[in-house]
């Protein structure tokens, strides 16, 4: 469900001081909304649970990229973790420092890895001694000498959504202990790399914080064991993972019990920690605002079809994700059973069936819960659809952060 920052008041849902209806009169739908104020809480709520010990936070790119949100992110002093190139130029141009920045993902490309030594990023989480071969030949290359961190796969069930899950073995993310720490004595070997740190990261929509410390215990352990032989890494970075709520009844995981957990952890040992918090921070701050075309009564169902689709927000379809579904005017009236689907010609395009909802018809707005991850990032042109556009909410006044793609940009770059 949403933060504080998604009140109802007088009868409408807001997004902190503005009303959504007034959004969705100036940008029209379906349109992505965040709350700036929610974003930073999160960031903060972070850096405050771990004071106590070295730490570093990367906000993890993937699952929101607007450009908006990074600079926001940039300015709190947030670094970044990226897995493409792209990645990398969205936060250099919304001002990111690239010393701050980790590049993780199991496929970079040689061009990839070129332009992240050019512009000088902190470091590469590395998951192959193939991706190692590569990234030596092209900083050989370029004289220079990144630092660098091996992904380790601890071989842990994260007990989560079998496609967001990367700590098994038979996953393809990571190198397995074993290799990893061949890989680490013999790291003299790997100049002019240089092996700082030790990466993992198991997994998204954990709730489950004995998951969190079976991780980090192996990972303290092997890093202490690694550094009695080789005496190198001086970082452990534990990725991200922390779950948010998606159903009413369904709490998130605390940041406030997270940090607390890994500053008692960490204290002492001497590491510094390295996190790659995403969903947590911008998940619960963004909603997805769509509007009612028909209300199609179908037997003992009623479908309300809506501007939104699959190819706006993919979750549902992809992962049979819950969202929920709020109406953004409050009504009491009696509550219907409701498919809430896509104009996209796929039986698959839906953002929730079997919903209980209050009456609507045409021309009323919804908005779809805890959209701010892996929400418009995901989104596509299928049906030739234009994407949505997004707006950041600060207090009592809006910005339109992206506009609405057109007919035009469809077919941009394309000839006949």
């Amino acid at each position: 469900m949403p933060l504080q920052e998604f009140p109802y008041a007088q009868g409408q849902l807001h997004c902190e001081g503005i009303p959504l209806t007034a959004i969705a009169e100036a940008v029209d739908t379906p349109v992505y909304v965040y709350s700036a104020t929610a974003i930073r809480s999160n960031l903060r709520g972070y850096a405050r649970s771990l004071a106590t010990v070295p730490h570093e936070i990367r906000y993890s790119v993937k699952a929101n990229s607007s450009l908006a949100v990074l600079a926001l992110l940039g300015a709190e002093g947030s670094g970044f973790d990226i897995v493409s190139g792209g990645e990398l130029f969205r936060v250099l141009r919304a001002g990111g420092d690239p010393a701050k920045v980790v590049f993780s993902g199991v496929g970079k490309t040689r061009d990839e890895l070129r332009y992240a030594l050019e512009n000088e990023i902190g470091a590469f989480h590395c998951e192959s001694s193939q991706e190692l071969d590569v990234l030596r030949a092209v900083a050989s290359s370029m004289n220079a000498s990144p630092a660098v961190a091996l992904r380790v796969n601890p071989d842990i069930d994260a007990k989560t959504h079998p496609y967001i899950a990367t700590g098994l073995r038979e996953h393809k993310f990571g190198i397995a202990v074993d290799e990893a720490e061949s890989l680490y004595r013999d790291a003299g070997s790997w100049a002019p790399l240089r092996f700082t740190s030790l990466s993992c990261h198991i997994g998204s929509q954990i709730f489950d914080m004995q998951v969190f410390q079976e991780v980090l215990g192996q990972m303290l352990e092997l890093a202490t064991k690694l550094n009695r032989s080789a005496g190198r890494i001086c970082t452990i970075d534990l990725g991200g993972g922390l779950a948010v709520g998606y159903r009413a009844e369904e709490s998130s995981a605390s940041i406030k019990t997270y940090g607390r957990m890994l500053s008692e952890a960490f204290r002492g040992t001497g590491f510094r920690l390295g996190l790659e918090p995403g969903r947590s921070i911008v998940g619960q701050a963004g909603v997805l605002l769509t509007r009612v075309l028909y209300r199609k009564p179908a037997g003992r169902k009623t479908f309300l079809v809506v501007d939104g689709a699959m190819n706006d927000l993919l979750r549902p379809a992809l992962y049979a994700a819950h969202h929920e579904i709020l109406p953004v005017r409050q009504d009491g009236g009696p509550q219907v059973a409701c498919d809430i689907v896509g104009p996209v010609c796929e039986s698959g395009d839906f953002l929730a069936t079997n919903r209980a909802l209050p009456p609507c018809d045409r021309g009323d707005l919804l908005a779809v819960a805890t959209a701010g991850a892996y929400g418009f990032v995901q989104a596509s042109n299928y049906n030739s659809r234009p994407r949505a556009a997004e707006v950041l909410v600060e207090g009592d006044t809006f910005r339109i952060v992206r506009v609405r793609e057109t007919r035009e940009d469809l077919v941009r770059g394309e000839t006949v």
